[in-house]
């Protein structure tokens, strides 16, 4: 089991590694640390303002090779050194837009996402695998063909349009929830949470229902629901108590690897609802030429997916045995 771990362990590292260096080609090879300079300070800035911003953010440096140094700073004192000391110790700088420290912007937009994301992804999760064991027990009947046609119409529905729909008619006619905005105030943060975990909910509905409907209806034509049946088993019984338990790999498949997102925030919902998370700092930073927090988002994001695929492993390792073997 240690090996395994280690192993797996092992593997993240040197993929995170391999990511790393891909966001320094992306960021710094491919763009060229003059040009941030330039879409952070303006175009008509005189050169010396250009050179005392790069210091000051640390892009004065080399790319590869610092010539000018001698011994082991030609390598350590470049950007890609730096690059990797700043990620791998989560020393993340400041803003390229208003030069505030990175960190404190993660901290700050870590509970409203979190706020959102976490209800969203315990809700969808149980109504979704709650329906698809409800019509996979009515299977090939009209409840069946109902719920599969709702499912289809919910995914051939755009995201945007449920965000929109949703602020019409439930923010603005029937005036339940408020449209937009966010008050951490516990006594009314609900208020301005439930409508984008609804509509997150809604928009999710289908694809997961659909997923999770033919993993139960994998398991109904095995061989040990029909062992269970001859021996007396009521359907229902079969279908809570085997079926729905050995289908717990494919499941923990799609939950783990969903777990490490809910720290990076909902993008659209957040932008569209006036929700100050990581989903809406990392649109800022896009629309405002923000290299430095763009860059620690996609690599936190990056961090967290590799992170859930450890544990995808580590789960399937715990809940079978033999995929150790593997």
């Amino acid at each position: 089991m240690a090996a395994y771990f280690l192993r797996r362990i092992g593997y993240g590292v040197i993929t995170l590694l391999g990511v790393l260096l891909l966001l320094f080609v992306l960021f710094f090879a491919v763009t060229d640390p003059d040009d941030i300079a330039r879409k952070a300070v303006g175009e008509r800035a005189r050169p010396e303002v250009y050179a005392q911003w790069k210091t000051n953010h640390g892009y004065d440096k080399p790319l590869i090779i610092n010539t000018g140094a001698t011994g082991a700073g030609r390598f350590t004192d470049t950007l890609l050194a730096e690059h990797y000391r700043r990620m791998l110790t989560f020393d993340f700088g400041r803003s390229d837009a208003d030069d505030s420290p990175i960190s404190r912007r993660l901290r700050e937009g870590a509970l409203p996402s979190l706020g959102i994301t976490v209800p969203l992804f315990v809700m969808g999760l149980v109504v979704s695998v709650a329906v698809a064991l409800f019509v996979a027990f009515f299977r090939e009947t009209y409840i069946d063909r109902v719920v599969l046609v709702l499912c289809m119409l919910t995914m051939s529905v755009a995201g945007l349009l449920y965000i929109i729909a949703g602020q019409y008619l439930v923010g603005q006619l029937l005036r339940w929830f408020p449209i937009s905005g966010f008050d951490p105030n516990p006594a009314v943060v609900a208020r301005f949470l439930a409508l984008p975990v609804l509509v997150g909910v809604l928009s999710g509905f289908g694809a997961d229902t659909r997923f999770y409907r033919t993993i139960f209806l994998e398991e109904i034509g095995r061989d040990y629901v029909r062992t269970a049946r001859a021996k007396g088993c009521g359907d229902a019984r079969v279908m809570v108590r085997h079926v729905l338990r050995n289908a717990l790999i494919p499941i923990l498949t799609n939950v783990v690897v969903q777990i490490p997102f809910l720290f990076t925030g909902a993008l659209l919902l957040e932008s569209f609802f006036g929700i100050p998370g990581l989903g809406a700092l990392t649109v800022e930073a896009i629309q405002g030429n923000d290299f430095s927090t763009l860059r620690t988002m996609v690599y936190l994001g990056a961090l967290l997916f590799i992170a859930g695929q450890i544990l995808t492993d580590i789960s399937y390792a715990l809940a079978d045995p033999r995929v150790r073997l593997g």
